[in-house]
């Protein structure tokens, strides 16, 4: 199967080599012309033989936008765009009401695995019509982890993004809990050996997970994360998470303060938000601030 890719980087980078991996064609863009195979939007779109499928893996809001509009000229009637960036779900209808007068499907994909999803698999929330979505489902085999998990068609355009905004908010309750074990360790004097009460905790447990995995390995990197400092941003998501739940009232009390403490972070130098910096580093690949 051949596809459009467009957005190079961190994840859209190694979703085209997973791909390709599993045998189909994918000729990607990027402003970046050392990682694009082509020089611009009208080339790629060029290249790919009708009905014509392409991913568009760009950051949220104008670049996304932009994009969807370019190719709303560029496509014809019968090709597909998939929004796979971390649009919000609002979004996602106004693009498909736009790119549905010019007869051109639209996915919405939410993804998730970061840095590690060329070697592991990324978890994959779609929302679109069937027809969309059902001719798409090589490519979001070629990318899910192996085994029956790892996709979903969720529902309608906007359920994929509505999926993945929750699942980013419970993933900042969770990151939130295990910041808020670490500290109280490190705080008494009787435990002296933290890191090691962490890996303990990797066995057997209720709370084992792969974010704990991931907060071993970075203590085994810096086991009190003295060197980083302790600041973590939000990326809009979690904001989203809690304003759907003030408009459906639907109580998010672990969710809402676990985004309220990453605005604490921009306060102080939070022993908290080192270990939720060190595990957005070790998940995602996003960037931490380093002391001094």
């Amino acid at each position: 199967m051949q596809l459009g890719l467009i957005g190079l980087g961190k994840m859209g980078g190694n979703m085209r080599e997973r791909i390709r991996r599993a045998g189909h064609t994918v000729i990607g863009y990027d402003r970046n012309p050392e990682v694009s195979d082509v020089k611009s939007l009208a080339e790629l779109v060029e290249k790919l033989d009708a009905p014509r499928h392409v991913w568009v893996m760009v950051p949220a809001g104008t670049a996304t936008q932009t994009v969807i509009d370019e190719l709303g000229d560029l496509l014809e009637p019968g090709d597909t765009v998939i929004d796979g960036g971390n649009s919000r779900w609002t979004d996602d209808e106004k693009h498909a009401a736009a790119l549905g007068i010019k007869g051109i499907g639209f996915v919405d994909a939410g993804v998730s695995g970061g840095v590690w999803g060329l070697k592991n698999g990324y978890a994959l929330m779609v929302g679109g019509e069937k027809e969309h979505v059902d001719r798409l489902r090589p490519i979001f085999d070629a990318l899910k982890p192996e085994g029956p998990y790892g996709y979903v068609h969720a529902g309608r355009v906007g359920a994929g993004h509505f999926s993945k905004m929750v699942h980013n908010g419970i993933e900042y309750a969770m990151m939130q809990a295990y910041a808020e074990g670490w500290e109280l360790l490190e705080k008494v004097h009787s435990v002296d050996n933290v890191r090691e009460v962490f890996r303990s905790w990797q066995e057997g447990t209720v709370i084992r997970s792969w974010l704990l995995d991931l907060a071993v390995n970075a203590l085994d990197e810096d086991e009190h994360l003295e060197g980083l400092r302790g600041y973590a941003e939000d990326s809009g998501e979690g904001r989203w998470t809690v304003e759907a739940a003030i408009d459906n009232a639907v109580p998010l009390p672990a969710i809402t303060a676990s985004l309220f403490a990453r605005f604490a972070s921009r306060q102080d130098d939070s022993p908290q938000m080192k270990m939720i910096a060190a595990l957005r580093n070790q998940f995602g690949g996003h960037a931490v601030e380093k002391k001094g």
